[in-house]
């Protein structure tokens, strides 16, 4: 028996072993393997959508840092948080894209790394990024500390989205499983209502899995 709604988020361990939260990595499975002689439609599916997120990837980074191989990192992420978010939907699962633990665990090192390599390879386009052409005398000590607040905060904005959303959707999917009554009248209006909310659910973790690693990749390609 749940004692709030939120509790259905809370990470359950077994001889202090987090059970849960090794879901992550059990999501593996879901990936497509070429083994076979022919591609199966799901590995096929696959591949259409790294080639097309790739191209879009590529389009997305400046030309001064696009280098074979940029897009990995951002393909990865998309990957990663698509399935997690994806599988979570499903009854007896564990979502850890609703938990501020996974999210900021995936922003803050990639948006840092990105940082420290910006800073060590372009150091004089960074500190022209820090204070805006046209900026009058007396405003730049202001826009430089505005402009390092905004790349700090940058990473919290895209866990925080991430996070919300999810929290968010799997509240509302509770709220409406706990109306579910056979025995009603309108048991199938409810069923239709809980049917299309689930599939609306998952395209929210598609999406939210594609708004994280693009805005990752337009963060990026700005400080360049």
């Amino acid at each position: 028996m749940m004692t709030s709604l939120f509790s259905m988020f809370d990470p359950t361990a077994i001889f202090m072993m987090p059970l849960n939260w090794m879901l992550m990595m059990g999501t593996l499975i879901f990936l497509p393997i070429p083994m076979w002689k022919f591609n199966s439609q799901s590995l096929m599916l696959m591949n259409f959508l790294i080639k097309s997120l790739n191209k879009e990837f590529k389009a997305l980074f400046s030309n001064t840092i696009l280098i074979k191989g940029s897009t990995l990192l951002p393909l990865a992420l998309f990957l990663m948080i698509m399935i997690n978010n994806l599988s979570s939907n499903f009854p007896y699962n564990f979502c850890p894209s609703a938990h501020l633990v996974f999210s900021l665990a995936l922003s803050i090192p990639v948006w840092s790394s990105i940082v420290m390599f910006y800073w060590t390879t372009l150091t004089k386009s960074m500190l022209a990024h820090l204070v805006p052409s046209g900026t009058p005398n007396m405003l730049m000590p202001l826009m430089v500390l505005i402009e390092l607040t905004s790349n700090f905060i940058r990473p919290m904005a895209l866990a925080v989205r991430l996070t919300a959303n999810l929290i968010a959707g799997h509240l509302l999917m509770a709220l409406l499983g706990n109306t579910f009554n056979p025995s009603s009248y309108f048991w199938l209006i409810i069923l239709l209502l809980q049917t299309s909310f689930l599939m609306f659910e998952l395209m929210v973790g598609l999406i939210q899995s594609y708004v994280f690693s693009v805005l990752m990749t337009l963060y990026s390609s700005e400080m360049s």
